[in-house]
């Protein structure tokens, strides 16, 4: 700094250090000319909103007809005390050369003088201070490093031609990352990067360890091919995993782009806005955002988020940035210096933010963001008394909520027993109230409550609804299955399984999670041949005659049977294996939950739900260890050997996925010739119309189903263990499909299925509301011959007959009056309000079954 006084500013603890260096001055009597070296300790007053000195000190160099200058400061590491303290170093330009001092500012302000060497030439690249503490620095193409414990200067055995970087590593010290031109050994051992990637860029990075002078592979940082534009380089994050290190570094270029890397991969860019960046520091404020913060030889500074790798803020005429806690808030906040011409104090214009709530600058009064200090202490004896009142009240309430938590987890305990005991015919006691700690609501207290009195499932009544009870292990997943008769199938609905641990365990829940799944396996002719196309449009349905109650009852019960007859008669439950192989043995209840229906008899459709044992599975590690419940899927004679059960077991596991594929041009006979081929896929012999990937890698286990509607349009449906494995299948797939196909992702089922079950929502809807207008129709007619009196002919006499006697005008007018009733009461026909709830809701849940098919054949 070329001025009269040379001033630098180092951050500490808080506070601001200003070190100034005093023009020589000649002192009397002396023929000598001594400079002094001062500091100023300041701290940053946020009642004042300005830096206030605290204390200073001094220190005399003497030099003789010379210069003396400021090189760096910096904070520093002691080695002989682990304490960090503030270092400086002073330049004396003597006759013969260059005299060094480095010196330690202690808390009393007293300074110390740890180092003292002497060069024939001028310090001028690349200084740095660092744990000693010590002072390095590159000369020559060389790097020179000398130590306050020797103050001898010692000299690595490098050729370097810049420094990017100089810190501390775990088990490795104090590092130089720098840059050198490529060397290229005979062999490469270590260096996970090829001798033609250096010897293409002419230059490399280097890493060195001062301590144990050994060199490090400069492509743990990032690749040699960054060497040639990379200024500065701020590593901030390193570890050791399993004896490798892991570095996370940022990088700034010369062609203003900031990169991260990871362990010497680029993972994230930004452009930076202004020119010739020359220094990147890292850091962390109150929201524990990391922030890169990037200085410019224009004397700008800018801001990069970490997370989203965008620049937040920026400024222009910036003297220094200072990192540090300067208001005391446990947090890390930036410290803007700005250029003033106008005043010589460094600290006159200034900006404190954290890019959050702090924010200070100078000129500017903050009066809503701290109270006044006066009456802090009175505020801070009532805020404790208040805390401490509602700590001892959350801890009452912490208290309540685990007797709670407590109470709620046995009866939860004691429910599922009951569920046990009911399902396998046990008479289940409850526990007494006193017991529990509880207290009855009922005056009488005798004798415990049987919760099971009906005689229990037999299993002549399980024939009637379960043909078979099978469990499969797939990888780490637990399948259970049950396959259902038909005849079952057709009378129940919402249908799904759960599992029960049969032990008594206290304190784990003995409901074990698991996630269903009903399939359909169709035992038809292979999907992979091409159908043939339907030449003729199938018949129209006849006209739907809404007068015709009867009519319309058949046409429902025909397709409710074919929807029923549609249905899966297999219900799979699946669960994590691993849990359950804790306890070594376990015995599982399964139960199956269904929904009773009645069919229509002129009323409205009602449901019972129903829990159904349908048997008991026993699981050991020794079985799955033997492979006992492993799937079998071996080629035999161009067929997959698995079972039924093996099959369900893979679906039930996998995730599914459609896909509607239309070709304009081309046939889609590619499609079969890929499955069989390039996907090496094999029908199953049990359901011919899917087929299983036997190619070795991840798509091994595949389950494709391939239907095609005509020649040009089809649906490839995949089930798949995860989204990798689908990936790898469509992008096999894209390279055989013609140019100019269409491929959709069929997010809700198929078109074809969804508009038939619109077609019958619909008509459920219709039914429904016909039933109860017909109901009342019905009503209306009996009423209408309420005033018919007995005896009465069907035909009445003439109007013109009645008339001509006294008696036939008052038949007339007794006519007359009744049928003016008539009509009153056919307009006030009311209905009871439980009825027309009952009526409503089951309007209201048709209505919404067919919107919900509506919305997913609009998402298909």
């Amino acid at each position: 700094m070329l001025l009269s006084e040379q001033q630098h500013v180092l951050a500490y603890n808080g506070e601001l250090l200003v070190f100034q260096l005093s023009k020589a001055k000649r002192v009397e009597g002396a023929a000598d000319r001594t400079a002094k070296l001062c500091v100023r300790r300041m701290a940053f007053d946020r009642d004042a909103q300005l830096f206030v000195q605290k204390s200073s000190g001094a220190f005399s160099v003497r030099a003789k007809r010379s210069e003396t200058e400021i090189v760096c400061c910096d904070c520093a590491t002691r080695s002989k005390t682990g304490v960090v303290l503030p270092c400086v170093m002073v330049k004396m330009k003597k006759q013969n050369g260059f005299e060094h001092l480095l010196l330690l500012l202690h808390s009393s302000d007293r300074f110390e003088q740890c180092c003292h060497f002497k060069l024939d030439y001028e310090l001028k690249e690349d200084v740095r201070l660092f744990a000693g503490p010590s002072v390095l620095w590159r000369h020559a193409n060389k790097l020179f490093y000398v130590s306050s414990d020797t103050c001898t200067v010692l000299s690595a055995p490098v050729q370097l031609s810049s420094i990017v970087w100089t810190g501390e590593i775990e088990g490795e010290g104090t590092v130089v990352l720098g840059i050198r031109a490529a060397c290229l050994p005979e062999s490469e051992n270590g260096d996970e990067f090829s001798t033609s990637d250096r010897a293409i860029w002419g230059s490399e990075f280097f890493g060195y360890a001062i301590e144990t002078q050994e060199m490090l592979t400069g492509a743990r940082f990032m690749p040699h091919a960054y060497s040639r534009v990379v200024s500065s380089v701020c590593v901030c994050k390193t570890e050791r995993l399993q004896k490798q290190l892991r570095i996370s570094a940022v990088a700034i270029t010369h062609k203003n782009q900031l990169i991260w890397f990871q362990d010497g991969v680029p993972k994230g860019v930004c452009e930076l806005p202004y020119e010739k960046p020359c220094l990147i520091k890292t850091a962390v404020t109150g929201s524990n955002d990391l922030l890169f913060i990037v200085s410019f030889s224009s004397g700008n500074i800018c801001v990069v988020r970490r997370e989203n790798l965008q620049v937040t803020s920026k400024w222009q005429k910036v003297k220094s940035v200072l990192i540090d806690d300067f208001i005391g808030s446990g947090t890390e906040q930036l410290l803007l210096l700005f250029n003033d011409d106008s005043n010589t104090d460094v600290l006159n214009m200034f900006k404190i933010t954290d890019f959050g709530k702090i924010n200070y600058e100078s000129g500017i009064n903050y009066k809503d963001d701290l109270p006044a200090a006066e009456g802090l202490q009175e505020n801070g004896l009532l805020t404790i008394r208040a805390l401490e009142t509602r700590l001892q009240a959350g801890l009452a309430s912490v208290r309540e909520l685990q007797q709670h938590l407590g109470l709620k987890k046995r009866v939860i305990l004691e429910s599922c027993r009951a569920l046990i005991d009911l399902v396998e015919g046990r008479n289940h006691i409850l526990p007494s109230a006193k017991k529990e700690g509880l207290v009855s609501l009922w005056d009488d207290v005798g004798k415990p409550y049987s919760v099971s009195k009906e005689p229990s499932l037999t299993p002549k009544l399980q024939d009637h609804f379960i043909e078979k009870l099978w469990q499969r292990v797939v990888g780490d997943n637990l399948v259970v299955g049950v396959k259902l008769t038909e005849s079952f199938c057709l009378s129940v609905s919402d249908i799904s399984l759960s599992l029960v641990m049969d032990q008594d365990f206290s304190l784990i829940s003995p409901i074990i999670e698991c996630r269903n799944k009903i399939i359909k396996l169709n035992k038809v002719f292979s999907a992979l041949s091409v159908s043939s196309c339907q030449i003729e449009p199938p018949q129209k349905k006849m006209k739907l005659d809404l007068r015709s109650k009867n009519y319309l009852k058949e046409e429902f019960h025909k397709r409710c049977s074919r929807t029923q007859l549609d249905k899966a008669n297999t219900v799979t439950a699946v669960t994590s294996l691993s849990p359950l192989l804790a306890f070594h043995r376990v015995c599982c209840a399964v139960l199956l939950h269904v929904k009773k229906q009645k069919h229509w008899n002129g009323d409205l459709q009602k449901s019972k739900r129903m829990t159904l044992l349908c048997g008991k599975i026993l699981l050991s590690l020794e079985d799955i260890s033997n492979g006992k419940y492993s799937i079998n899927m071996l080629k035999d004679n161009s067929y997959c050997t698995g079972s039924v059960e093996d099959i369900a077991a893979i679906l039930a596991v996998s995730i599914r996925f459609s896909f509607q594929i239309m070709s304009s041009d081309c046939t889609l006979t590619r499609v079969n010739s890929w499955l069989l081929g390039e996907m090496e896929c094999v029908p199953f012999k049990e359901c011919h119309d899917m087929v299983f990937a036997h190619k070795a890698g991840n798509i091994y286990g595949t389950v494709f189903s391939w239907t095609l509607k005509n020649p040009f349009e089809g649906v490839l449906t995949l089930f798949c263990r995860s989204l990798t494995v689908l990936f790898q299948c469509l992008h096999s797939l894209t390279r055989v499909l013609p140019p100019r196909c269409d491929v959709k992702l069929l997010k809700s089922g198929s078109k074809g299925v969804l508009t038939e079950q619109l077609v019958l929502a619909l008509e459920k809807e219709m039914f429904t509301s016909r039933s109860f207008l017909s109901s009342k129709e019905s009503k209306a007619e009996n009423n209408l011959t309420w005033w018919n009196e007995p005896g009465k002919k069907v035909s009445d006499p003439p109007v013109a007959s009645l008339m001509d006697s006294e008696d036939g005008v008052q038949q007339f007018r007794e006519r007359l009056q009744n049928e003016k009733e008539q009509c009153m009461l056919s307009m006030n026909e009311t209905m009871d309000g439980t009825l027309y709830q009952e009526v409503a809701l089951k309007v209201a849940e048709a209505q919404l079954s067919s919107d919900m098919i509506v919305w997913r054949l609009s998402k298909s």
